[in-house]
C-alpha cells in the first residue's frame, strides 16, 4: 500500500480558525488539506488546497508540525505536514467542501466528536503555537 503526503493548513482567519464540513467520506469538520501532487511542495499544496476548499488566500505562512500516525486516515497510510495560515477574504465552501465553519480556539473541545481524521489531536496540539503565530499569547512548552 502507497503512503500518501499531504498538506494540511490551521487558517486562521484573525484569532478564528476555518474549517471544511467534507463534502466526501470521511464525513465530518475538518482542516483545508489534500495530497500533494508532483510538480508542487507542501506550502504549495496547503495554498492551493486552501484556496480552493474556502476561498482565501495566505497571507503568510509558517510550518507547525508533521503528523505520521497508523490510523490516522481511515483511507490508508498518510504522512500530513502541517500550517499555520493567516488568511484574507470571505470563506466560501468549494471543491470538496459542502460547508464552512468558523471557530474560536475556545470551542475546539467541544467539537471534539464532529472533527475528522485526527484533526482534534492537532488543533490541540497548536492551541499555543496560535497564540505566538498570531502575536496574542506565548506557545506552550
Amino acid at each position: 500500500m502507497a503512503i500518501r503526503i499531504a498538506a494540511d493548513a490551521i487558517a486562521l482567519l484573525g484569532e478564528r480558525i476555518v474549517l471544511v464540513d467534507r463534502k466526501y467520506g470521511p464525513q465530518g469538520l475538518a482542516l483545508p488539506g489534500g495530497y500533494l501532487e508532483e510538480d508542487e511542495s507542501l506550502e504549495q499544496t496547503a495554498v492551493r488546497e486552501l484556496k480552493e476548499e474556502t476561498g482565501l488566500d495566505v497571507v503568510r505562512k509558517e510550518q507547525f508540525r508533521t503528523y505520521s500516525a497508523p490510523g490516522r486516515d481511515p483511507r490508508g497510510p498518510c504522512v500530513s505536514t502541517v500550517f499555520l495560515c493567516e488568511v484574507s477574504g470571505t470563506p466560501v465552501a468549494g471543491d470538496d467542501a459542502k460547508g464552512i465553519r468558523v471557530i474560536g480556539l475556545d470551542e475546539i473541545d467541544a467539537l471534539k466528536d464532529e472533527l475528522a481524521f485526527d484533526h482534534y489531536e492537532i488543533l490541540c496540539d497548536a492551541k499555543g503555537a496560535i497564540g505566538k503565530f498570531l502575536g496574542t499569547g506565548e506557545e506552550d512548552s
